[in-house]
């Protein structure tokens, strides 16, 4: 079997993600999560992953968001990459699809010299399929803009992927929405 990886522009290519992320997290499954009230950034770009065509249900099977930021960590400025909506077909789950999104999406932050760390934010019930790709636990504080104003951002748990940097404490400020 082959997987077919695209990377594509994130705002172009939404309308073929959110059918997707609708029926992975549906609204009113997300209204009651401890973080369905935040406001998060657009990813710039997306890394998107079909079923194949002889599957049952061909289409888009999953989706990896990837953020572009300048950052602080403990004051100063840091160019990082970030991981969000992650996101697989309840079908397709099972399949590796995820690790093999999540790895396109980590090549390319990579691929940009001046990313000198990731981060990703997630479930505690997530943490385990991170940690076993390489992701670390951030154990100090971080801060992200939301409409009533920069707020310590504690919904999810902060995870992160060394290049040149291995943060594992001290203060992030997202400088922006969180992904």
């Amino acid at each position: 079997m082959s997987i077919e990886i695209d990377i594509l522009n994130g705002d172009a290519s939404w309308k073929q993600v959110a059918p997707l992320m609708d029926a992975v997290w549906p609204r009113h499954v997300v209204e009651k999560l401890p973080w369905g009230h935040i406001e998060w950034a657009h990813a710039d770009l997306r890394v998107l992953i079909d079923a194949p065509w002889d599957s049952p249900q061909p289409g888009l099977a999953c989706h990896v968001g990837i953020f572009f930021r300048t950052i602080t960590w403990d004051g100063r400025k840091v160019d990082v990459g970030g991981i969000g909506g992650v996101a697989t077909r309840e079908d397709c789950r099972g399949h590796g699809y995820a690790t093999v999104a999540l790895n396109a999406a980590v090549q390319t932050m990579r691929d940009h010299e001046a990313i000198r760390f990731a981060l990703l934010f997630c479930e505690p019930h997530n943490e385990a399929f991170y940690q076993a790709r390489g992701w670390h636990r951030f154990e100090g504080e971080v801060y992200a803009e939301q409409p009533e104003g920069r707020v310590r951002f504690d919904a999810m748990a902060p995870l992160v992927f060394d290049f040149t940097r291995k943060p594992r404490d001290g203060v992030i400020d997202l400088c922006g929405l969180p992904w």
